[in-house]
């Protein structure tokens, strides 16, 4: 009996040893702006952009003149579509390092989303060119996106393929370079970008979404459908399953006058 008396009595001081080490750990943790300020990238990474801001409101509290913590508040704010509390995350950043071109591209991103355009594309071209900055070939992507959304596809076009040249393997840009050549009425050009991104990107359904539309105004009914078709079943937005019927509806409106026999397609 002494022996198990003996025996228990360790483990209890054994565990309670663990419970005040683990104690230590997290008083330690939560006064580090550095741990803070990773938990709450974290969350931003897992798309839970209230409890980011949580950890990386504590982080900026240990550490004001953090820029990373004030460029990861600005992220939060966008997801939460709190624009003008990430822009001013995003200029307090750049009043301690103007040259942060991350800051610029974010912020950027957030006059889009305000509908201020020539700020945007200000803080793009800041972010562009800027030589230090490693993604260089974002900033050009979102210029595209911005004039496209400004109904000029010959400067979309122009800025996508600098994205593009600075990195040819990122998907949103093979996907953008594809929408912008069917202003063109490039339909092989952007089967051909569509197919690169999905190489990279599999499982995108908007991606194989854009292809089908592609091949279906180049007049490949067969591609088109078969591609509509693998889609549908897993399309969950009702605005993208509404498109794809339209799709097939179309198609199946052209099997008669296409194949009289009835036929959509001819035999393999």
């Amino acid at each position: 009996m002494k022996a198990k008396s003996i025996i228990m009595l360790m483990v209890c001081v054994f565990l309670l040893s663990c419970a005040t080490s683990q104690q230590r750990i997290q008083k330690k943790r939560e006064k580090d702006p550095n741990y803070q300020y990773n938990l709450g990238i974290f969350y931003i990474n897992n798309g839970q952009p209230e409890l980011a801001l949580k950890n990386l409101e504590r982080s900026l509290s240990l550490d004001p003149d953090n820029t990373l913590t004030l460029i990861g508040m600005g992220l939060a704010y966008t997801m939460l579509g709190q624009f003008e509390e990430a822009e001013k995350n995003y200029q307090k950043a750049l009043s301690l390092d103007p040259g942060l071109a991350e800051a610029h591209n974010y912020l950027g991103s957030v006059y889009q989303e305000m509908g201020m355009l020539d700020k945007a594309e200000q803080e793009f071209l800041k972010a562009a060119t800027n030589e230090k900055y490693h993604s260089r070939e974002l900033p050009y992507y979102n210029l595209a996106r911005l004039y496209l959304a400004k109904e000029d596809k010959e400067r979309a076009f122009e800025y996508i393929q600098r994205s593009l040249e600075f990195n040819e393997n990122l998907v949103m840009s093979l996907n953008l370079y594809g929408v912008i050549c069917e202003k063109f009425d490039k339909f092989e050009a952007a089967i051909d970008s569509y197919k690169r991104a999905l190489k990279r990107a599999p499982d995108e359904i908007n991606i194989k979404f854009n292809l089908a539309g592609a091949y279906l105004k180049n007049g490949d009914y067969y591609n088109a459908e078969k591609v509509l078709l693998e889609i549908k079943p897993v399309a969950e937005d009702p605005e993208l399953k509404k498109k794809i019927d339209n799709y097939l509806k179309i198609i199946e409106e052209n099997k008669k006058g296409l194949y009289p026999s009835g036929s959509l397609f001819p035999s393999c």
